[in-house]
């Protein structure tokens, strides 16, 4: 379990296709202390909850390697990664931890499209466009995961919707990166979800 609020910046350090293109061993570099990270752990990557399963120290920087299956090369954009590739982090929750953002899984939903950049001073709005299934579950004031960052929704119309990046956001994240076309990773609201469910039973 996470709260959408990114904890460090890192980097794909390589990339091994196996079991026929089934499944992606991935390396990636990290600012976290290694005696921390235990095998087992759960990194969200770019929103995506990676298992670790080796972590060790190279010229003075962390890494941790984690597997990215067929699923989760199916339904997210990291059937697109690459080596240099940097992702926003986050590590799971523990007990007593400030929920800063909302509930956040790690199981992401489908891939969302920016489809607008707006620069504004300090700040970036952005409109995303989202498969028509998942626009019901977006509503203006709600929460939203995109690239496993925590945000407000803006607008909300038909399958589009807005979020405002704050200056501190766009600064720790890659979010800084998107451009028009850019495709990130989306996890509803899990209580948006419960309430259309609850709806649909009324």
């Amino acid at each position: 379990m996470f709260t959408g609020i990114i904890t460090d910046v890192g980097e794909i350090l390589s990339m091994t296709p196996t079991a026929q293109g089934q499944l992606h061993r991935l390396r990636i570099g990290c600012r976290y202390d290694q005696a921390t990270i235990d095998d087992g752990a759960s990194i969200a990557c770019n929103g995506v909850c990676l298992t670790v399963v080796r972590s060790g120290v190279e010229a003075g920087r962390t890494w941790f390697e984690a597997d990215a299956a067929a699923e989760t090369l199916r339904l997210t954009t990291a059937r697109n990664w690459t080596q240099g590739l940097c992702l926003n982090l986050e590590r799971a929750l523990k007990i007593g931890d400030e929920l800063g953002g909302h509930i956040v899984s790690g199981h992401v939903d489908g891939i969302a499209t920016v489809t607008l950049r707006e620069d504004l001073p300090d700040m970036a709005r952005f409109e995303l466009r989202v498969p028509h299934e998942l626009a019901k579950f977006i509503a203006a004031k709600g929460s939203v995961t995109l690239d496993g960052a925590s945000l407000t929704v803006n607008t909300a119309v038909g399958d589009t919707f807005s979020v405002l990046i704050i200056p501190h956001t766009l600064q720790v994240t890659t979010l800084q990166s998107w451009q028009v076309g850019s495709e990130v990773n989306i996890e509803i609201d899990v209580m948006a979800r419960y309430a259309a469910r609850l709806s649909e039973m009324a």
